[in-house]
């Protein structure tokens, strides 16, 4: 049951007589726990409502559009409180930031309804065979953090004793041909090597079901006091990862027509590796997972780049970026001024002195790094920032606001999508 806080003007929930205040029971004899329940029961057009009202039982009969929203408003989305992680991962990145943040920072989730509603990753430690019941019934697709199919390694991994056991919720999922994303964050001299070997051939095991495997690297920051020891990678040690996985992909695409794993960005410039061609990535379908990111924004970028027109002003701009992807915008930029000589756009890395150097990707700057290392540059008429580093009504990680860098550094501050169109819309003034 699920207290109604809001019926929205001109919805059918309102035309049935439906009130603020009013508790949702079940609807189409579907009881209504949270979202997922919600959502399933919505979708047929003729829906039968059973609700409490002051204490008395009603009900409330109407119909909608096929895909027409009910006009119901609830206290929070999931219409419940988020599942917390019950796990101690030893690469857990919550765990490595400093003390004294915003407390969201350090919510850990680990629920099936932000994987269908988000694209959030589950350990299955929190689900019980009642959730995957469920998550069979309503035929959802789930993004599992597997990490490694051997049962003891998981549970040393995850530092739960219950991460082995609740790999049976992935075997049965499979079965009930459940679609599933699968992640795999890797971390040198445990779960790499023959452990990958193991972990790869378990979930191709696992097909038509497991869509997609994506292997990111473990990501350091200098607030690892106290933790579990695991060795940061080399370059070496990011190379035979990768070949590991290309020669997996070779095999894969003879026998299955697909790769279905796919190495993050992370792991091909930790290696020092050109990243694959766009056609290697088969639709991005680990984009969130950084798998193909950086190839796409270029593509994006050069395709803009072939049909862009400039008749303006000389322009002058900076774009503030991580230093993993710096040389490429670097290299992009470079190529649009050799095109439009009247634009100029610098490109500045940031170091990240918040979280260290072994952290280079933008979505992880802070505005206190920006305002130290952009201060007292020529910044031209405006800043660009990736968008991945401002969350949450444009606050970055360390609480500062994109206004207050704006104001310090005394120029406009504006985040770009990772969109190569937009980036090029923006540079060349077209968009904000």
């Amino acid at each position: 049951m699920v207290t109604i806080i809001g019926v929205q003007d001109g919805s059918p929930a309102k035309a049935a007589g439906i009130l603020p205040g009013d508790i949702l029971c079940a609807i189409n004899h579907t009881h209504i726990h949270d979202v997922l329940d919600y959502r399933f029961a919505v979708i047929e057009q003729s829906l039968h409502i059973s609700l409490v009202r002051d204490g008395q039982e009603c009900t409330a009969d109407l119909r909608k559009g096929e895909y027409e929203e009910l006009g119901l408003e609830f206290e929070s989305a999931l219409m419940d409180e988020k599942k917390t992680c019950g796990n101690h991962c030893i690469f857990c990145f919550i765990d490595q930031n400093p003390c004294g943040m915003r407390e969201s920072i350090y919510f850990k989730d680990d629920d099936s309804r932000l994987s269908f509603l988000q694209g959030s990753y589950i350990t299955l430690t929190n689900l019980s065979d009642a959730d995957v019941d469920r998550i069979i019934k309503m035929h959802m697709t789930v993004n599992v953090s597997v990490h490694t199919t051997n049962p003891d390694l998981r549970n040393k991994m995850l530092g739960n004793k219950q991460a082995g056991p609740s790999l049976r919720h992935l075997y049965r999922m499979a079965e009930a041909g459940v679609p599933m994303n699968c992640q795999i964050v890797l971390c040198p001299n445990w779960n790499d090597g023959d452990e990958l070997h193991r972990t790869l051939a378990d979930l191709f095991g696992l097909l038509p079901a497991v869509e997609s495997i994506a292997v990111v690297p473990f990501g350091m920051t200098k607030h690892r006091q106290h933790l579990c020891k695991i060795d940061a990678f080399t370059e070496a040690s990011a190379r035979a990862a990768i070949e590991q996985i290309e020669a997996v992909q070779a095999w894969s695409l003879q026998a299955n027509g697909s790769r279905i794993v796919y190495a993050s960005d992370e792991l091909y410039l930790l290696a020092n590796l050109p990243l694959p061609s766009s056609d290697a990535y088969e639709g991005y379908p680990q984009y969130e997972n950084g798998v193909g990111m950086l190839r796409s924004l270029m593509d994006e970028f050069y395709d803009a780049l072939e049909t862009a027109e400039y008749q303006g002003e000389p322009r002058a701009l900076t774009i503030a970026t991580g230093t993993a992807a710096a040389p490429f915008l670097q290299q992009m930029m470079t190529d649009l001024q050799a095109r439009f000589p009247m634009i100029s756009c610098q490109v500045i890395p940031i170091r990240n002195d918040f979280y260290g150097e072994t952290v280079t990707v933008a979505g992880l700057l802070t505005g206190q790094d920006l305002l130290g290392q952009l201060s007292g540059k020529d910044l031209g008429t405006m800043v660009l920032v990736s968008e991945t580093c401002l969350r949450y009504d444009d606050i970055f990680l360390d609480d500062m606001s994109r206004q207050a860098l704006e104001n310090a550094l005394g120029v406009p501050v504006r985040k770009c999508q990772v969109d190569g169109y937009v980036l090029m819309d923006m540079v060349l003034g077209s968009n904000g």
